[in-house]
């Protein structure tokens, strides 16, 4: 990857090579899946990881809480499926080659920021993250690789914010 970086146009942009930019596409993809499956409160129950993109608004109060839910719930799915969505047809608008050159608005940067930290969020969820510093319940090959993932997309997701500043 070539870090994220501001142009004179004001968009920012980043070279992934051709399997990062294919990860990232399949997460993006995954990202969209994920969010309109956290919006039913019986699958974010069932899975913590569903759980940590649409948390409960009032966790000592569950009738407040599912109230609460049924009216933000699809509103929110939307636009974090809208976001990954963003995220996709960037990535496969991208020009191709040795490299995929992504470039992006403030919008689409901002879709990408969001998209990347929900990500974050349910990899975090599955691997037993809470909070910095814990290194995660890494097992076996699959929590190996997932935490490398989780890892991979906090430098992007750094450079990303890095890039976005605003220059002095």
């Amino acid at each position: 990857m070539i870090p994220f970086r501001r142009r004179r146009d004001g968009r920012v942009a980043a070279r992934f090579e051709p399997g990062e930019a294919q990860l990232l596409l399949s997460l993006a993809e995954e990202a969209g899946d994920l969010a309109r499956a956290a919006a039913s409160p019986e699958n974010a129950i069932a899975d913590p990881a569903l759980g940590r993109l649409l948390p409960n608004a009032y966790p000592d109060d569950p009738e407040a809480s599912a109230e609460f839910r049924r009216f933000t719930a699809p509103g929110l799915a939307d636009r974090k499926e809208a976001a990954a969505r963003t995220m996709q047809d960037t990535l496969s608008s991208a020009p191709g080659g040795a490299r995929v050159e992504v470039v992006l608005d403030d919008a689409q940067a901002t879709a990408w920021l969001r998209t990347i930290t929900d990500l974050r969020l349910v990899l975090a969820a599955r691997l037993g993250i809470r909070e910095d510093g814990d290194e995660g319940d890494i097992h076996d090959e699959e929590s190996a690789m997932q935490r490398a993932v989780y890892d991979w997309l906090a430098t992007v997701q750094e450079f990303l914010v890095l890039a976005l500043r605003p220059r002095r």
